[in-house]
């Protein structure tokens, strides 16, 4: 279990699993900057993510921007929304202190644009999911996406495989991020659409391990 102050951001998991340099410049060097991908996401949740939202469609609920997180994981951070069913069962099920019975919670997560070829995005809702679980003592099978490029939902099994890779992104997060060493670049298609390609450099600097090497490649000779 880690403590309040061992806690890392939620958000960064998806960061790591992309790439474990732009996760560290991000949130050990506090380096930012934004392209047109990362614009269109902020739109895109800026209206999504209002804690004060609550809607019923029918039985159904929708919380929105719902903090959430895990002692084991060592993360935290809000959920864009998460969908109340009512059930007859107590098993798996949740009281919300404003809406009387037993109810079913499932992860929404809102991206703005079309499922990709890996599991990046299936990392992060796991990782919403797994936190979830912890703090209400339940398993939950699955999540659902909406993706705004497509303009309908996805359903998404939270796998044991997805939980194992939850689980060794946080402990590998929380690794490097004692040791504040930078991971070196590995440049390769995904650095084209990362935002911060001009801070890291990825070409110059995938094989530079020291100041020294960096200068005596690019400026000394």
């Amino acid at each position: 279990m880690y403590s309040e102050d061992d806690m890392l951001m939620l958000s960064g998991i998806q960061h790591f699993r992309f790439c474990p340099r732009q996760w560290a410049l991000i949130h050990i060097e506090q380096q930012w900057d934004d392209n047109r991908l990362t614009i269109e996401g902020q739109i895109l949740h800026k209206h999504v993510d209002d804690p004060f939202y609550r809607q019923k469609c029918g039985d159904q609920i929708t919380l929105r921007a719902v903090n959430i997180a895990s002692r084991e994981l060592g993360l935290y951070g809000i959920s864009d929304a998460i969908e109340l069913y009512p059930s007859q069962s107590t098993e798996n099920t949740i009281h919300h202190p404003k809406y009387p019975g037993r109810w079913k919670p499932i992860v929404v997560e809102y991206k703005h644009g079309k499922p990709k070829r890996n599991e990046i995005d299936e990392v992060q809702l796991t990782a919403q999911t797994m936190c979830l679980e912890e703090m209400y003592a339940i398993h939950i099978s699955h999540g659902v996406f909406f993706y705004g490029e497509l303009r309908h939902r996805i359903d998404v099994g939270i796998t044991e495989e997805l939980r194992n890779i939850v689980k060794h992104c946080a402990h590998e997060m929380h690794d490097v991020f004692a040791k504040s060493v930078i991971p070196k670049a590995e440049y390769g298609k995904r650095c084209e659409k990362c935002s911060l390609i001009d801070i890291c450099m990825p070409k110059i600097t995938k094989n530079c391990t020291t100041v020294n090497t960096y200068l005596d490649k690019n400026l000394y000779q």
